[in-house]
């Protein structure tokens, strides 16, 4: 099994400088780590397409790989994650296409599951969002 965190963060948030990271671990090593620039600063840079980000390239990462065993995505925004679970609607036009490629990105494994986890249990991935 692949467990995969994810984090993003904006500073300030909104408008401010965007930036996600993601950790992927099997059998409790670490395997890959990630993180990058989430969005362009202005008012399309917020707390929440910056998470987005991070959960869309560890998605990539992970179908780059070729990963076919189960996954389990697991962040500390429960918006995005309930979102992702089909429990929260998605109302807002910015997030909707990081939604939807989300979506695809997930479709595209045989086992993927979501789950929340407190800020506590999801460390190492803020780590990489604060270095963006």
């Amino acid at each position: 099994m692949v467990i995969l965190h994810f984090d993003g963060s904006c500073n300030p948030n909104p408008g401010g400088v965007c930036s996600y990271g993601f950790v992927a671990w099997r059998d409790g090593a670490k395997i890959h780590e990630g993180h990058g620039p989430a969005a362009p600063r202005g008012p399309g840079a917020t707390n929440n397409v910056a998470e987005y980000t991070g959960c869309i390239r560890a998605l990539e990462w992970l179908r780059s790989q070729s990963i076919r065993e189960p996954i389990v995505v697991r962040g500390d925004s429960e918006l995005v994650l309930k979102q992702l679970k089909g429990q929260y609607r998605v109302k807002s036009p910015l997030l909707a296409p990081l939604y939807w490629k989300a979506r695809e990105l997930a479709g595209s494994f045989p086992s993927l599951r979501f789950e929340w986890v407190p800020r506590e249990e999801n460390a190492d991935a803020d780590r990489l969002a604060a270095l963006g």
